[in-house]
């Protein structure tokens, strides 16, 4: 058989990917062969998407919505978010500067395909999403960490990244409440990052508030949108799936400035075309609906959030700071004696714990795990049990 020399472009060799999804992948596996695994590592809400929400894209198909939407997106659903986005954050926005996306990852690709390309300087949170250090590494950028430290209960010192920006700069982005840390910037280190940014009007911001609807009371939400000082270079990326339980609807949407909405759509057009129109219809009704099961699955995370942290306090060699929003416990393990990755491993392998290690999320990870609590109450304190047992093993 003759021998395939395939031209593949080199760009993708430099594409990473996500390690939950591959360990998702391998908790399916041993569950298969009838091992008791408990995930605690996928990002994702363990609830249901509300019922009037589910009906609401049923009735959208009944009534013959089949077809192809305008590539931003139903006018009545940017209309929607438009007004939920003036209730919640204070914030006039208009629907022509809003994108509906299939999800929260075509807004970050975009972002990073419009600023990122050699000799460009991209800075991006470390620990953070993966999908960033590996997008700004495809479009040849330099990707340069915003540290995410433990000390500062994981957000960033404004003063260190304004510190870093330089001619070269040409993209920001910052995610608060954070994946993986649920770390949440305080008021006053944003309010000091827009100010300093007057002196540095070359550079965009890309802030992902995906999280926005899921923080704690010590820890309210602080949004860029609102800001007339960087109103025309702020793209900000928020969504259904983590506040609705809608993660395999794949609905999201973005706002974007006046001059790059246009270059926006163009990408949604060569891209994906258009959001599928059900889908569009259930978003309208989460916003315009009852907002109950938000804040019933708000109030269990925050319970669940307690019981993981004062737990895994409470292991050896393990400490762990409160996380200030989304669903994430993001402990120091370094008093354990193993690396992260070895961690994730034989908590999978050995003790039938499904995590997901630091470094998954960046050199800056090392030292760290992260448990996703969107499980029931009684599967994290079963897990906890048996990380008790086996770190007490190691320590012996």
């Amino acid at each position: 058989m003759a021998t395939t020399n395939l031209l593949v472009s080199e760009k993708l060799t430099r594409l990473g990917t996500e390690t939950a999804f591959e360990v998702l992948a391998r908790a399916d596996a041993l569950s298969r062969e009838g091992k008791d695994i408990i995930n605690l590592g996928i990002g994702q809400p363990d609830f249901k998407t509300p019922g009037h929400v589910v009906e609401a894209a049923i009735k959208a198909m009944h009534d013959g919505h089949h077809g192809y939407t305008p590539a931003p997106g139903i006018l009545e659903l940017r209309e929607a978010v438009a007004a939920d986005i003036y209730a919640r954050r204070n914030a006039v926005v208009s629907p022509d500067n809003i994108l509906i996306v299939p999800g929260g990852k075509p807004t970050m690709f975009f972002s990073i395909l419009m600023f990122g390309e050699p000799g460009r300087e991209i800075m991006y949170p470390n620990p953070g999403f993966p999908i960033y250090e590996s997008m700004i590494n495809f479009t040849g950028a330099k990707a340069v960490p915003i540290p995410l430290v433990e000390e500062k209960d994981f957000s960033f010192d404004a003063d260190d990244v304004l510190s870093k920006i330089t001619p070269a700069t040409s993209l920001i982005i910052l995610n608060s409440p954070a994946n993986p840390t649920g770390g949440a910037v305080p008021a006053q280190e944003i309010d000091k990052l827009v100010a300093g940014l007057a002196e540095h009007p070359h550079v965009t911001i890309m802030s992902d508030e995906i999280y926005s609807r899921l923080c704690y009371d010590d820890a309210p939400h602080v949004t860029l949108l609102g800001r007339p000082e960087i109103a025309d270079r702020l793209i900000v990326l928020d969504g259904w799936s983590k506040t609705y339980a809608m993660t395999g609807w794949r609905l999201g949407y973005s706002v974007w400035p006046a001059s790059l909405i246009e270059m926006a759509t163009r990408l949604c057009v060569n891209n994906h075309s258009c959001v599928n129109a059900p889908t569009q219809f259930a978003g309208m009704a989460a916003l315009e609906g009852p907002q109950d099961c938000v804040d019933e699955m708000l109030a269990a995370f925050n319970e669940r959030k307690q019981v993981i942290v004062d737990g895994l306090n409470a292991l050896p060699g393990v400490s762990c700071r409160k996380p200030g929003g989304a669903f994430y416990a993001f402990p120091n393990i370094k008093n354990t004696g193993m690396d992260a990755r070895t961690l994730q491993n034989r908590l999978l392998e050995e003790v039938g714990i499904a995590t997901v290690a630091g470094t998954s999320f960046g050199s800056y990870g090392e030292g760290y795990i992260r448990f996703s609590y969107a499980n029931s109450t009684e599967n994290i304190k079963r897990a906890l049990e048996r990380m008790d047992h086996f770190l007490a093993e190691q320590s012996t």
